[in-house]
């Protein structure tokens, strides 16, 4: 079955940048900035990756995100997370980058616009990963409201760039008020992409949808709470990004076997895996797939079925889109035919 999952071709449409960083790519990191608080050796590292709530989890994110100063640091994490999509044979990737986070630490709009692009032609050359950007709204400070975010993705646009989204916390930090960031943001033509429905319930998968146009939804996993939600995910096409290892890690779910994601399948939902924060988790997008066989029983066919539904949620270009679904193809025949 693992063979079977590396051979096909993959999207990963729900990966933070800075969460997906190799625990020696944050070492490395962590001992050019001791004083900011994240452990320099490896079995430090890994305690500090042990989370005991989702809280836990962002306050460790934060801290992470402050070893990041220079656009150099942004371009080697593009390159990183390109080396380890490539190994999962993943071809196209929707990266999450928190923009005013880097701008925060002292990286000016233009160099974090250059830094992403030249990472992405990097990513591109070496890798044979072709990636877009999210750029997301903490939902924290001074920037909750995803102004300066949306300001960012339509004034600066690096190339690939395909939309915006609200990641961070959710209780507390209500949809409806990053309205006017949406909207801005989707007059410049770009796509509406928000976190919903993984520390809240249904409501806040709503609200997406209907202040924010959601076109998709990270994590929403509570929509299993609402079968008149389900319905509407369902009729309207309405993709989420389900990341089971994650939830895991969080504490978001407390076991494997109480996952919402049978039963977002079984609604006819189109779901797509992804891995989230992928260095933080200590996952790859292949075993995320494992998991879903192992865990829920899916076969190949499913597991194909995942593989398009992730393609087909997908803003990749339009060729890329065709050649990845007949490569799907092509690995689920050959392996019919063993």
């Amino acid at each position: 079955m693992l063979e079977f999952i590396s051979a096909l071709p993959k999207t990963e449409l729900h990966v933070h940048l800075v969460g997906s960083a190799s625990v020696d790519t944050v070492l490395n990191l962590a001992r050019q900035h001791p004083e900011r608080g994240v452990p320099t050796e490896e079995a430090e590292l890994r305690r500090f990756y042990e989370f005991t709530d989702f809280d836990h989890f962002i306050d460790v994110y934060i801290k992470v995100n402050r070893l990041v100063t220079t656009g150099t640091d942004v371009t080697s994490l593009v390159v990183g997370l390109a080396a380890d999509l490539a190994r999962n044979n993943v071809r196209y990737a929707e990266v999450t980058v928190t923009a005013t986070s880097h701008l925060a630490m002292g990286i000016t709009a233009e160099e974090l616009a250059e830094a992403l692009e030249l990472g992405r032609d990097r990513a591109l050359t070496e890798h044979s990963v072709l990636l877009g950007w999210v750029f997301d709204s903490p939902g924290l400070g001074d920037h909750s409201d995803g102004l300066d975010t949306a300001d960012f993705a339509v004034r600066h646009r690096p190339a690939g760039t395909v939309g915006i989204g609200i990641g961070g916390p959710e209780l507390g930090i209500d949809r409806e008020r990053f309205k006017g960031a949406f909207d801005l943001a989707r007059d410049a033509g770009l796509h509406s992409l928000p976190h919903a429905g993984e520390t809240t319930g249904p409501a806040t998968v709503w609200a997406a949808l209907r202040a924010l146009r959601a076109e998709r939804i990270g994590h929403g996993t509570s929509a299993v709470q609402d079968p008149r939600l389900l319905d509407h995910l369902a009729e309207h096409g309405i993709a989420v990004e389900v990341c089971p290892t994650s939830n895991l890690r969080t504490n978001v779910v407390r076991a494997i076997e109480e996952h919402p994601l049978p039963r977002l399948l079984e609604a006819g939902v189109t779901v797509t895996v992804a891995t989230d924060d992928p260095g933080m988790f200590h996952t790859d997008l292949n075993r995320e797939y494992l998991l879903c066989h192992e865990a829920f029983g899916l076969g190949r066919t499913e597991l194909a079925d995942l593989a398009r539904a992730g393609v087909r949620a997908a803003f990749c270009p339009p060729h890329v889109r065709v050649e990845l679904l007949a490569e799907i193809d092509a690995v689920e025949g050959s392996s019919a035919r063993r």
